[in-house]
């Protein structure tokens, strides 16, 4: 083996040493100077590297508690160094991270648990959430309705093939008034729809749930009505 060859040899394992740690490696640590937030869950770093908050969801535009999650994360990071623990780099090219900030929106009630598996800050960031769900705090907040609106099922497996349109939501809604709601998953599927007041609400799905796990969210103007997550 001649030189030429030994040096191509060695680059090109080193090459795919570096990708390796990058993208599977988990909990990389580092140093990073946060120059600009762009929402709740992802900010940018001085040199136009982006980041994503890993196993945590915050409102998108327009939704309740978008501007707040946003204003927590800017006036907590932004124009700040910070610690992150790295976990390789999602389909939109943003680094996965996990800060102290992941656990501290879901305290605040201004996050939602996003997880497909666990890691190691699965548990702390479970119970961060749990926390908030109890003190009903921020996005946890009940809505006086609550009580008017029963999940009667969720039928998230499509047979006898996925992507069907044979996802099924059911819901009931026992009270004498009309109400606007909006449907929401883990992921960033939203629906705005009306369940008329004492009456049986029906809509199907494709493709929206997942069957490895996901999580319903049901809210109206004054708050959350229901919560539903399965596994």
């Amino acid at each position: 083996m001649n030189k030429q060859t030994i040096i191509i040899a060695f680059l090109f394992i080193t090459s795919g040493f570096l990708y390796y740690n990058l993208l599977v490696n988990p909990e990389i640590t580092k140093s990073v100077f946060v120059a600009r937030v762009i929402d709740g869950d992802t900010f940018e770093d001085n040199n136009g590297q982006r980041y994503r908050l890993k196993g945590i969801n915050t409102p998108e535009t327009n939704e309740p508690f978008y501007e707040e999650a946003k204003e927590f994360v800017i006036q907590n990071i932004e124009n700040k160094s910070i610690e992150i623990n790295s976990y390789g780099i999602d389909k939109y090219q943003r680094i996965l991270a996990y800060s102290k900030i992941n656990k501290d929106l879901l305290e605040e009630g201004l996050a939602y648990l996003y997880y497909y598996g666990t890691d190691s800050n699965y548990n702390e960031l479970k119970k961060a959430e749990e926390g908030a769900r109890i003190s009903e705090v921020g996005l946890w907040k009940k809505s006086p309705n609550a009580n008017c609106i029963e999940l009667i099922n969720l039928k998230f497996k499509e047979s006898p093939k996925r992507c069907t349109n044979n996802e099924q939501l059911v819901l009931k809604n026992s009270c004498n008034i009309d109400l606007n709601i909006i449907i929401k998953d883990d992921a960033t599927h939203i629906y705005k729809e009306k369940i008329l007041q004492n009456s049986i609400f029906i809509k199907n799905f494709s493709c929206i749930w997942n069957n490895a796990g996901d999580t319903l969210y049901v809210r109206d103007e004054l708050g959350l009505l229901i919560f539903y997550r399965y596994k």
